[in-house]
């Protein structure tokens, strides 16, 4: 018997199509309600993953992805500078201090007040309300209340101001005078430090920026990948590279002894940088900040030379400015290093210093050049002197419209009006990170606007004058009260000096006023620059050697030993 089978679909009621309809669209919107704060949590683990957040007092900088290596807003974030008034100076006598040349402070030291007041927090040394003696005689001090504006408070910071040409004229007077031809009672030794406190810590170059792996700036022994494009000698090194840059040169110097009792100097090889670097994005304590610091000078007290001079004819080289060694109670940034009253009496090399620490010397930043011969340098100084200068002006950076004392905005509007008079590169697009780009701007320029940024002093400086353009400074402490030992005490012979806060009232066009300067003083600076201060900004290879000149290791090394000879003379 057939069986028919019906291929037809049952039909389903009504009542139950529409309750099937209801659980499709209750469903449908369940997920719809759910996909907006998934697309917001995949957003949020991205901006997580590949930005940090830096908390400064009340101030939270996040610094994303888009933010280049070479960019110095993430890499110093945080970082606070607190300029200390010496408290012995109210006092003293408001005679000017004489150079021997040119006064340091040609300009009105009144109108420099704001510098200091708008820029800083005033604190005690020790960072916890005590007092501390630094060697030298150096000022203890105290803390000021930024908001006065009475006389006396003027008087102080007009004090201040002299003490830290004074401590220039100290500096000076350490300077080399001899020919150096000989090693003879110059000795150098070189602590063989546990291999946590510099190797190791270049090990963890690859973990110190989230987005990018910082280990390709410490190649070529620390000068990084080679630019072609520029020529021999031509590096992208990085501007927090000069720890090891030094160190190397010190292990090759000709002066370099084994025997701690034939050392006149004793080079301390500790990263202290790459210290701070590698905790930057991380959230850790301030124990785990000091841990190694603490470590090394606990280490130096075990060595019998630490005590010979209470520590006078150490030298550490620190490859970041001097406020990150010096965190206070107010911020969680940096290390207590240099806080510490073991740290007083060795003289400290940092590529900023703290203006009123005598043992504080400013030594220039690492720029790309790194010549190896006396010609490398002769094939570059003409170079520059004869490329053409086809733009007045120029400025690579980019705005701080988050800080109310920066000046940068109103200078880039007062570039951006001329036609072809100033050219603005502007470090937001990612230009920035490209070395040949900044060098070629700076070659076809005459003038260099450099503005502060996160702290005073600013390595654009430094590749300006390399290139033989013109910098024009709108804060003394940019350059003028940090490089004793590489920039005469006359400014005006290499730069140009216009008041921050006349920009910032608007009261003065700087290029309008950089038209003013006439071309032969245009060129009398740019010859100066070029061929007196030019090899002695610079930082020489692995492998150089020099004849005619000196490069900025040599000058800092000649100075070290020549200050620690008249200790040992006394």
């Amino acid at each position: 018997m057939a069986v028919s089978v019906s291929r037809k679909k049952p039909r389903w009621s009504k009542k139950t199509q529409a309750n099937e309809l209801g659980f499709f669209y209750s469903f449908l919107a369940r997920i719809l309600l759910k996909l907006p704060a998934a697309v917001f949590l995949l957003v949020f683990i991205y901006i997580w993953s590949s930005s940090t957040t830096v908390i400064s007092g009340s101030v939270v900088h996040l610094c994303v992805s888009s933010r280049k290596l070479s960019n110095l807003y993430c890499l110093s974030a945080g970082t606070q500078p607190g300029f200390q008034i010496p408290v012995s100076l109210v006092n003293q006598s408001s005679s000017t201090v004489n150079t021997g040349a040119k006064e340091v402070a040609d300009f009105d030291v009144k109108s420099l007040v704001p510098t200091l007041s708008d820029s800083s927090s005033f604190r005690n040394e020790g960072g916890n309300g005590e007092e501390t003696s630094d060697s030298d005689n150096e000022s203890s001090v105290v803390a000021v209340n930024d908001s006065s504006d009475n006389g006396g408070d003027a008087k102080m910071f007009e004090d201040a101001f002299r003490e830290v040409e004074q401590l220039l004229q100290v500096h000076r007077s350490w300077i080399s005078d001899s020919s150096n031809s000989t090693c003879e009672g110059r000795g150098i030794y070189v602590y063989d430090l546990p291999t946590k406190f510099n190797k190791d810590l270049l090990a963890q170059c690859g973990d110190m920026i989230p987005w990018e792996n910082f280990c390709r700036f410490l190649s070529n022994d620390a000068l990084g990948e080679p630019i072609h494009k520029l020529g021999r000698g031509w590096h992208h090194t990085h501007q927090y590279s000069l720890e090891p840059i030094f160190h190397a040169r010190v292990l090759k110097h000709p002066c370099r002894v084994y025997d701690q009792n034939a050392a006149r100097l004793f080079y301390v090889p500790y990263y202290g940088g790459l210290d701070i670097l590698r905790w930057h994005f991380k959230n850790v304590s301030d124990d785990v900040k000091d841990s190694l610091a603490l470590d090394l000078v606990r280490w130096l007290e075990s060595q019998g030379p630490w005590y010979r001079n209470l520590g006078k004819d150490h030298v550490f080289v620190l490859g970041k400015i001097s406020w990150d060694f010096r965190r206070n109670d107010k911020s969680s940034w940096g290390t207590r290093l240099l806080e510490l009253s073991e740290m007083q009496n060795p003289v400290k090399l940092l590529i900023e210093r703290q203006p009123w620490h005598a043992n504080d010397i400013g030594i220039p930043h690492p720029t790309y050049f790194h010549p190896q011969t006396d010609d490398d340098i002769v094939t570059w100084q003409l170079k520059a002197i004869k490329s053409k200068r086809r733009s007045l002006v120029s400025f690579a950076g980019a705005a701080r419209p988050g800080s109310s004392d920066s000046i940068r905005s109103v200078l880039i509007e007062q570039c951006l009006s001329t036609s072809n008079d100033c050219k603005f590169l502007n470090c937001t697009s990612g230009q920035c990170d490209r070395p040949e780009s900044i060098v070629e701007l700076f070659l076809e320029s005459e003038f260099c606007l450099q503005p502060t940024g996160d702290s005073p002093t600013r390595k654009s400086v430094f590749d300006s004058l390399v290139s033989g353009c013109i910098p024009v400074l709108f804060d003394p402490f940019t350059a003028y009260y940090q490089y004793p030992w590489h920039f005469p005490a006359s400014h005006d012979k290499y730069s140009v000096f216009i008041d921050k806060e006349e920009v910032r009232k608007k009261s003065v066009d700087v290029v309008e006023r950089l038209m003013k300067i006439p071309d032969r003083e245009r060129e009398n600076m740019r010859r100066y620059i070029v061929y007196e201060l030019l090899p002695g900004l610079v930082y020489g290879d692995l492998n150089s050697k020099f004849d005619k000149f000196q490069d900025a290791f040599s000058i800092s090394i000649n100075n070290l030993l020549a200050r620690v000879g008249r200790l040992n003379d006394v």
